[in-house]
């Protein structure tokens, strides 16, 4: 019995999203695309953001309120190498 293959576009943005990380795994592209990547996923969160609070905040809070998120979170997860892989730095 043959299993169903996945849908086109599936296949398609798993190739793409590989080749993104690999891009990204590249030295001197590193940051430009790391930015570039974190603000999309700021657009894809700040209407979750702007949804979630229960009082009415206008769209450029909620894109800070989103973007200072994912800073805390980049850096917790930097010092969290520092201190466990402190020979890398």
């Amino acid at each position: 019995m043959r299993l169903p293959l996945r849908p086109f576009a599936f296949q398609f943005t798993i190739v793409i999203m590989n080749n993104v990380f690999h891009f990204i795994g590249e030295k001197p592209n590193r940051i430009p695309l790391s930015l570039f990547l974190l603000l999309c996923l700021n657009v894809l969160l700040a209407p979750a953001v702007q949804a979630a609070t229960p009082f009415a905040i206008s769209r450029s809070a909620s894109y800070a309120i989103a973007l200072l998120g994912l800073m805390t979170l980049s850096v917790s997860i930097y010092l969290f190498v520092v201190i466990f892989q402190p020979e890398k730095f």
